[in-house]
Formats: structure tokens, C-alpha cells, sequence
């Protein structure tokens, strides 16, 4: 006040010190405009850090062109001189990284329907097209490379080797499929890692829980990189928590993949996962 009131009898200014204004204006700046480049702290907002570090989506199924075709498939078998009539006219289409589920009760047709898709058994009547294969008119010998290049096969038994360790099955199954020496090491240990038994890779089946041999039955089915993933009721033999962590696995393996999955199944609480149901009551779909 003394300063400003002599400077009002002297007729003077009080100027303000011009690097001071320019560092004020510099200081006030980015408070009202920031800069079109400033990042969010991530570490200090809750907010976007779950946006930034979260997994990304698994990508939306395409549609464009489907995998696997059935049109008017039937299947029937002799029983007792008599035909038993298995599959009754089954239309259905697989599409790139998919998971359907085949629902239904035992004697149903689930299985056999399975069957026929992956190329273990042909049907009476009908067309069954894998990408631009014709299985219905393909011979045992080209199934059989099919299969063996392109199609994985999870059963409900497991399927494993019991005197060779979870590292020595998946790297079985990459023998059989004709896949290099030099690729064994990495892909064997990816998809032990995949199923979440990097640390029990090198113990045998029967060191193994229920829900541990079935994930090396997993490893072992996807090793050779197939398109197609077939299941026979995976989660039959497993309690519930055991049952979760198989579908978490599957979701897992149509991101980083790429697959399509198709499996059976009669349990109700794992269909909520699925990308498609198709119910079966006496070789029919019904409600799909």
C-alpha cells in the first residue's frame, strides 16, 4: 500500500516485472488449456487404469463363410436286423472361432454327430462339408490326413499315454501330425502354458488331478495348430469349479487360437458360455 501510494503522488505505474507475467502465464496455461499430447495418469485414476491395462475383447465371430456345413445328415445303424434311426435330417453350420455346444441326454445322437464331423464315421444320407472337403464322399485314407492336419479331438477319457509325462503326450501328438522336430520345444511348452500347467509339465498322468488331465488332454489336442476343436462332454467327469476352469481354457484358446470349438455336453451350467446351443432330443435338434 506505502509502495502504491507513492508511486500514485509521483504519477508512476506500478509495472509489473515482465518475466515474472511470462512465467505466470506459462504456469496457468496448461491449467485451463491443456496440451492436445497430455497423457492421463494412469496411476492416479482408478478409472483408466482398469481401461488401460484390461485385456483386450476376443474379436466377433465371422460370419462371412462358414467352417463346417452339415445339410440333411442321417444316421442310422442294424440293430438286431432292424434299423435304428440315430440322426434324423441335421442341419447345422460351425463358423471361425466359434463355441458351440451339442446339448442333450444320453442316447440323444450328440456323439455320433460328433462323429460324423470330425470324420470318424460317414452318414447314410446327407452332406457334410469342411471348408472344401466333402467328407460324405471322402475315403477312410484322406479323413484320415484331415483329421490329422486340421481337426482336434478332446475325449471324455482323457486319451492320455499313462507312462509318459504331460510334456512327452503333447509332444506325441505334434509326431503324429508330421509337425517339425524344431518346432516341438516352443509349441509344447505354449500350450502347457496355455492350460495353465506350467509348472506341472513333467509329471505323469496319474500325478495329475481329474481337472489336470484333462487340460494336458487339451494341450495335446491343439498342439498341431487344428481349426476345428471337437469335445466330448469335457466337463463330465469334473465338479463344478473343475468344470469352469475347462470352459475359461477354451475361451482362452479361441482368442489366442483362433479356433473353432464344438463340443457335448448335458450340463446346464456351462452353456451360458456358448456362442450357439443346439439341443438334441431323439436325433433332432430342437429350440437351437
Amino acid at each position: 500500500m506505502i509502495r502504491w501510494l507513492k508511486n500514485k503522488k509521483s504519477g508512476t505505474k506500478n509495472e509489473p516485472d515482465s518475466a515474472n507475467t511470462g512465467a505466470a502465464s506459462q504456469e496457468e496455461a496448461p491449467a485451463s488449456h491443456p496440451p492436445a499430447f497430455a497423457r492421463t495418469d494412469v496411476s492416479s485414476d482408478p478409472e483408466a487404469y482398469s481401461a488401460a491395462t484390461a485385456e483386450p475383447k476376443p474379436s466377433a465371430v465371422d460370419f462371412s463363410r462358414p467352417l463346417l456345413t452339415v445339410t440333411g445328415v442321417e444316421r442310422s445303424f442294424s440293430v438286431g436286423g432292424q434299423p435304428l434311426h440315430v440322426l434324423k435330417g441335421i442341419n447345422m453350420e460351425l463358423y471361425p472361432t466359434q463355441l458351440v455346444m451339442l446339448k442333450g441326454r444320453s442316447g440323444s445322437g450328440k456323439t455320433t454327430l460328433l462323429n460324423l464331423i470330425g470324420g470318424l464315421d460317414q452318414p447314410n444320407r446327407g452332406e457334410i462339408r469342411f471348408k472344401e472337403h466333402s467328407f460324405h464322399r471322402s475315403g477312410d485314407d484322406e479323413r484320415t490326413y484331415i483329421r490329422r492336419k486340421e481337426i482336434g479331438f478332446i475325449f471324455q477319457s482323457f486319451a492320455l499315454m499313462p507312462l509318459l509325462s504331460a510334456w512327452e503326450n503333447v509332444e506325441l501328438s505334434l509326431r503324429m501330425a508330421g509337425i517339425p522336430r524344431s518346432e516341438w520345444k516352443s509349441r509344447v511348452t505354449h500350450c502347457l502354458e496355455l492350460v495353465g500347467l506350467a509348472k506341472r509339465m513333467h509329471h505323469r498322468p496319474f500325478e495329475l488331478s481329474g481337472g489336470e488331465q484333462q487340460r494336458v488332454a487339451i494341450a495335446k489336442a491343439i498342439a498341431h495348430r487344428p481349426s476345428l476343436l471337437l469335445a466330448d462332454e469335457p466337463t463330465a467327469e469334473l465338479d463344478s469349479q473343475m468344470g469352469a476352469q475347462v470352459m475359461a481354457v477354451f475361451r482362452d484358446i479361441i482368442r489366442t487360437e483362433r479356433m473353432t470349438i464344438c463340443m457335448t455336453t448335458h450340463d446346464p451350467t456351462i452353456m451360458e458360455v456358448a456362442d450357439r446351443v443346439f439341443e438334441m432330443v431323439d436325433g433332432k435338434f430342437i429350440n437351437n
